[in-house]
């Protein structure tokens, strides 16, 4: 059991775990870190720039064990702080001029507490004017500060009177400032901004800032967390513009990697009586940080600061290996930014820098940049992070006592890194997460990325606007949206979808535009989900509509007008009428669905020569909504008809006796408008019996006669044991939401018909090899007007879609931005015709027949004649 992850922060060491950043590490010593399996990193993060020395330094050590000879207490407070006094005096001998108390601290967002607590108290002005992008810390002022609504929300920050602009921009400060010259008791500025991404202001950008404070009297705090004590190459960041700040917030480096301290420097004019007796903290200013302190101060200073200039050498050294690497790989990497030993690299995070690839969503959805963390920790054993806030770029922020060879072999790892990723291949990047030991270098499948052609909408009153949601049936399937996942064993895939599934938002996987035979178009795109059916299944059905209504809300943010529901999410929606009320319109494509089905079995039976007269058709899944749709316009050409339904379901033989009672209905109103019976018709059948209700009669007559006389003629039977019936079925077609493959080679009758339009599929793939006798149609296949391309590969020929998606398209052509096909009640035969009608205008018709997710090929189509040739050839005999 990890005990970080059980009883400190569970969302963050799942989150650390599922990337394979939660080594377990055992020993600390300068750069490098060492882990409980014998590994070791060079750690080219420390603690965010908290590690000036690097780990477990000597000197900090021989301080503390000093200390602790020394016998000097340290919480004595209230008394004068002898320590905190020494380390004061030592801090304004090197602190920028004008600078002349120090209130100590336990942290950074502390002492940033403690800056705005004296700007409010020195000025009598509540305002804080800080930056975008900016982060100060997570304590409620400091955040509030925070630069990143993503940090403060959950926490209804900020609080009052805090304001942002634009970082590096003195005209919105002055402009600010100008608007409300009596609101601002102190502007909050990182001269570098850290979290951020690593970012310079322009040249000037901090004296003028220092200018303009000074005409509207508002007193410039300068955060220096991370940039102070050494950190940029100099001691402080500041300098590098000789500005002087009314306050400079100190931390992190203070402590000398060992302990917690932090410090907020102010001149005299912003020092107050308010503040000094009515702001205090139990540990901060206590004897043991300050010695810590002190001794940070002689370490930094020594030799005439010889260890800051050092920094300003090596970190000019490992800056222009990042560049001399930004010129090999300009594509990867979009800029280096940072001085000293503050250095971060920007990276491409553009998606289309990785097409028909999941790299690409990644980058989207800033994954990519702890993904590299990741790979260059476990891979290459070198530690970096991602920034919070830039989250395309990856922080080097190695102790300051860094060597030269260490920074080279640094480079090294991050030069190899960029070699595979420049491959652009998600297994072979991402392989480290999932293969490890002995096969972990295993040929990886050539990525060949599917190149969709160019669309976008017109934008026209006239373009329909439609979107489809899709996910992976199965973990096999997920090659459909990245074919280099190819080289992944089912076993390896599991692992590495369960690592980032959670992670993953809904991505749009391919766009779309459909040019109707009746002069319409329409603009589509589809919505991925990062699930397989069975993850669907086993989920609580309030985080699957989470998750779906996440991905309407993408639909309906890029313009859709509305929506299909694909594969596993109209079940796990109960037909969409879960999702009715997100605002957007929405379509499970079932009643389409059923039109394609039963052309499927109507042109299969032809091409084979099948009198329908004398067969019988049996539907699994009946009850649903598609079964109950094919059954309904099955029993027009069909005579006898099986109804098979779930086992499972308490209720499913009451269903399917509705079922059947609503084709006796239908059938009656078939005979009542008098039309032509064709022979061994069910309605030819039900012609001569009287006992059939006439059609507007109750729905409980119809019930009636479908359990007694119905019965007895043997027209509609209806069963939850498919092994005990199916053989009698001439032809069968599958719809049910189950994934287990209930259609096998024992119980098919000799020379059946199948079409199979679950999704997963329910007939197993012996059938094949087993029965050549037994045609298998994938059902729901049809060919779009002008066999455009859908924009992703998920294993159709160009120009082929399923008729669920084929439905939403439909509705788009014609601009029906309504509900459509929604639960049972919804797919009716009005619907269903409706479809019929709107195929046959815009040009959607029946693909050539499929099987077993290929194309049913000509040498197999012949393997079936003959099998069934031989088979008649013996029963004639």
């Amino acid at each position: 059991m990890n005990k970080f992850i059980r009883y400190v922060n569970p969302h963050l060491g799942e989150m650390l775990e599922s990337i394979k950043l939660d080594q377990k590490y055992i020993k600390g010593e300068g750069c490098h870190l060492f882990d409980n399996q014998g590994n070791r990193y060079l750690d080219c993060i420390a603690a965010y720039g908290a590690l000036p020395f690097g780990h477990n330094p000597a000197e900090i050590w021989e301080e503390i064990n000093r200390f602790q000879q020394s016998g000097e207490p340290s919480f004595i407070q209230p008394s004068t702080l002898e320590a905190a006094g020494e380390l004061a005096r030592r801090l304004l001998e090197v602190a920028p001029e004008g600078l002349d108390y120090v209130t100590f601290a336990n942290s950074g967002a502390e002492a940033i507490e403690a800056a705005i607590k004296l700007c409010r108290s020195a000025t009598g002005r509540p305002g804080v004017l800080a930056t975008d992008n900016s982060f100060h810390g997570k304590t409620y002022g400091a955040l509030s500060a925070t630069g990143n609504p993503a940090y403060q929300k959950a926490f209804c920050a900020p609080a009052a009177h805090f304001t942002h602009i634009s970082f590096g921009d003195a005209n919105a400060l002055e402009a600010e400032l100008k608007a409300n010259p009596d609101c601002y008791a102190a502007f909050i500025l990182e001269p570098i901004q850290g979290e951020g991404g690593i970012v310079e202001p322009p040249a000037g950008y901090l004296q003028k800032a220092r200018e303009i404070c000074d005409s509207y009297q508002v007193l410039l705090v300068f955060d220096e967390v991370q940039t102070g004590l050494g950190r940029t190459g100099s001691l402080f960041a500041a300098e590098a513009e000789a500005v002087k700040p009314d306050l400079l917030v100190l931390a992190k480096a203070l402590g000398g990697g060992l302990f917690p301290i932090g410090a907020c420097l102010s001149s005299a004019a912003a020092y107050n009586e308010e503040f000094a007796l009515k702001h205090s903290s139990t540990f901060a200013g206590n004897s043991l940080a300050c010695r810590i302190g002190i001794k940070v101060l002689d370490l930094l200073t020594a030799n005439r600061q010889a260890m800051v200039k050092e920094v300003r050498r090596k970190g000019e050294l490992f800056k222009s290996g990042l560049l001399a690497l930004q010129e090999k790989y300009p594509d990867l990497i979009h800029s280096i930014r940072g001085r000293g030993l503050m250095l971060g690299i920007e990276f491409n995070v553009d998606r289309e820098l990785f097409p028909g690839s999941l790299l690409g969503v990644m980058a989207e959805q800033e994954l990519l940049t702890p993904a590299i963390s990741s790979y260059l920790l476990n891979v290459e054993k070198i530690r970096v992070a991602p920034t919070l806030n830039g989250n395309a770029v990856i922080r080097i922020e190695p102790p300051l006592t860094i060597s030269e060879e260490q920074c080279r072999e640094a480079l090294d790892g991050i030069a190899a890194m960029l070699a595979v990723l420049s491959e652009k291949n998600t297994a072979r990047f991402l392989s480290y997460l999932v293969r490890t030991g002995e096969g972990k270098d295993d040929c990886y499948t050539q990525f060949v990325p599917y190149l969709a052609p160019k669309v976008e909408p017109s934008g026209g009153r006239d373009e329909g606007r439609f979107a489809f949601l899709i996910h992976a049936l199965d973990l096999k399937s997920y090659h459909q949206f990245d074919n280099s996942l190819l080289s992944f064993s089912e076993t390896e895939l599991a692992d590495l979808t369960g690592r980032f599934n959670d992670l993953v938002e809904p991505f749009v996987a391919g766009k779309t535009k459909i040019e109707s035979a009746a002069g319409r178009t329409a603009y589509g795109e589809f919505i991925a989900l990062s699930r397989t059916t069975d993850e669907f299944i086993s989920m609580p059905r309030s985080q699957a509509l989470a998750e779906l209504k996440a991905a309407l809300d993408l639909a309906r943010s890029r313009g859709a007008k509305i929506v299909g529901l694909g594969a596993f999410t109209a079940v796990a929606s109960m037909g969409g009428l879960y999702l009715k009320n997100e605002g957007i319109p929405i379509t499970t494509g079932n009643s389409y669905t059923v039109v394609a089905a039963v052309d499927a079995v109507n042109t299969a039976t032809e091409k084979l020569g099948v009198d329908r007269s004398t067969t019988t058709a049996a539907i699994v899944g009946a009850a649903g909504s598609i079964g109950r749709g094919i059954s309904l316009l099955l029993s027009e050409t069909v005579p006898r008809l099986i109804l098979i339904g779930n086992p499972n379901n308490n209720s499913a033989s009451e269903r399917l006796q509705i079922v059947a009672a609503e084709i006796y209905r239908y059938q009656s109103a078939l005979l009542e408008q008098g039309r032509p019976l064709k022979a061994g018709s069910m309605g030819n059948l039900l012609a001569r019996c009287v006992e059939l209700p006439k059609p507007d009669a109750p729905m409980s007559a119809f019930e009636a006669f479908a359990v007694n006389e119905g019965r007895r003629l043997g027209i509609i039977r209806f069963s939850t044991d498919i092994n005990a019936v199916l053989a009698r079925a001439d032809i069968v077609i599958s719809a049910t939401s189950a994934t287990a493959k209930v259609i096998n080679a024992g119980n098919l009758r000799e020379r059946a018909i199948v079409c199979d339009i679950s999704r997963p599929a329910n007939v197993s793939e012996e059938v094949d090899a087993a029965r050549p006798d037994v045609l298998v149609i994938d059902g729901g296949v049809v060919e779009v007007p002008g066999q455009s391309s859908l924009g992703w590969d998920f294993g159709f020929e160009e120009g082929l879609a399923y008729a669920c998606m084929a439905e939403t398209m439909m509705l788009a052509l014609e601009q029906q931005y309504k509900h459509y096909s929604l639960g049972s009640s919804g797919v009716n035969l009005e619907s269903i015709l409706q479809t019929r009608y709107w195929a046959a205008e815009h040009g959607f018709r029946l693909a050539n027949f499929r099987s077993f997710n290929r194309p049913l090929s000509d040498e197999s189509w012949q393997r079936l004649l003959g099998a069934r040739s031989r088979q008649q050839a013996v029963h004639q005999g």
